[in-house]
Order: C-alpha cells, then structure tokens, then sequence
C-alpha cells in the first residue's frame, strides 16, 4: 500500500543553485551529456534512490533561490516500503551532504500535497547593520553598514500587509517565461515585523504565497527606505504603479531563509 512520506528540511543554500532541478549550460558538472546544477531537490532524490533502489519524485512546498537557506522546508514523496519514518530519517541523514538535514519525516495522509496544501510560508531576512562586517556569519546575513531609520521602515511596512497585487515586488520568473505562462500577483500578507536583535535587523515575512524574488526586493525596497532614498509613503505608490522598475533593488539572497511552512 502506498505511503505519504512527509519530511522537515533544513539546508545551507549557500553552494546550491536553488531547490529545484534544473538543466544549464553554465553548470560545471555534466551528467547523460547535459550539464547541470547542484540542488537541494537533487540531492534528496538521489539519496532516496540508493536507499529504495528505485527512483523517487520528491515534491517541495515551493522553490528557493540560488544562496537561499532554509530552517523549515516541507516535501513529500509517495512510498510503498515497510521501513519505518525513524530509519527512513536515519538512511538519507546517512546519505546526504552536509549542508542537508533531514529534521522530521512522518506519515501524513495521502491527499497531504507539500506544495498545493500550504495555508503560508514565513521567510526571515537578516541584515548584519554595523560597521564592522562578520567573517563567521557572512553566508547568513546582509551587511549593511549604513544607517537606517527602523521607525520609518516599519511605518511603510505597514502599508504592504493584506491582499494586494504585489507585481512591482516580483522579478520576471525565467521558467514561467519560458513556459509562455503569466503569473497572478495577488498575494495576502499576513505579518510583517521588523526587529533590531543586537547589531542584526530582523525581518519575518507570513504570506499564502511569494512570488519570484518578492522577499528579496521587498527588503532591498525597506532598506532603502531606511535609508532616506525613498520618501514617506513610497510604498502605497510603488505598489499602485505595479512596475517593478519603481520599486527598490533586489537584495542579495544570502541573508534569506525559508523559516516555516503552515498547514
């Protein structure tokens, strides 16, 4: 009988091309005479495969960016073996890198779908602001040296939480491009705070869904805020002119993290 195989997934973005398996030229690595990317996706199937002799199609909740980590993504993947959920965990631990931990597996019920059944998502953005850069924490925040009125950043915020059409936070999306499709960008944002933790800056982001790079230029548009380049009530404006071109710059994805998915 077949299984519905649930998994918790934390990873290091840092060396991978993102979650999802893809094709490219630019790759280094070859494999059946096409080169391609190393990713986290990728790197789960192949550890399932040597433990279930079989290939295995591993579903995420949705993708991350190239450099983007994450504390709490979800997939699952359909199963008809006996092995139980604690010695499913302990095999692909076993078989994966180290940038990869398998945190929880359970059994969930077979309509339980990792990416059509999300109710939200909660990304943090951390931004080192201070002077002095960090060499152990680099591949986990942004710095940002120059100051920043949090106040102001906070306020504006305000205005991107609730339904709206968020078309001037999204970047255009290589794969929908190439599959001819247009993207609906209304989404519903739930929470949005903002919290200075010692010289870090916090930024935790709860919505139904996020399009293509919509976090990362969400921020690079709060930064700018904060810094006195965009006037008060940018937001509302930016948001009416659904122009990605009037929003901020995108920040980098190295500060990024994929930290829960809610069902």
């Amino acid at each position: 009988m077949a299984r519905n195989i649930k998994l918790t997934i934390e990873y290091d973005g840092t060396d991978f091309h993102g979650w999802q398996t893809q094709t490219s030229r630019n790759s280094s690595r070859k494999q059946s005479g096409r080169r391609i990317h190393r990713t986290v996706q990728e790197e789960i199937e192949k550890a399932l495969k040597r433990i279930f002799k079989h290939s295995i199609k591993l579903i995420g909740s949705g993708r991350t960016d190239s450099g983007v980590h994450a504390l709490g993504q979800v997939a699952h993947f359909k199963s008809r073996s006996s092995m139980s959920v604690t010695e499913m965990r302990s095999a692909l631990n076993a078989n994966l890198p180290d940038d990869i931990a398998i945190l929880t597996i359970e059994e969930v019920p077979l309509n339980f779908h990792a990416q059509y059944s999300v109710k939200s998502k909660i990304y943090r953005y951390t931004i080192l602001n201070t002077a002095v850069r960090c060499a152990q924490q680099r591949h986990f925040c942004l710095y940002y040296p120059y100051p920043l009125n949090i106040r102001r950043m906070k306020e504006e915020a305000k205005d991107l939480i609730g339904r709206k059409d968020f078309k001037s936070f999204t970047a255009s999306d290589p794969a929908k491009r190439k599959a001819n499709k247009t993207e609906n960008t209304i989404r519903t944002i739930k929470r949005l705070s903002i919290t200075k933790k010692g010289d870090n800056l916090i930024v935790d982001i709860e919505a139904n869904g996020f399009l293509y790079k919509m976090v990362r230029n969400i921020v690079g548009t709060l930064l700018e805020v904060g810094r006195g380049k965009l006037a008060k009530g940018s937001i509302k404006q930016i948001l009416a002119e659904k122009n990605r071109h009037a929003a901020g710059k995108t920040s980098k994805p190295k500060g990024l993290a994929l930290l829960e998915v809610r069902y």
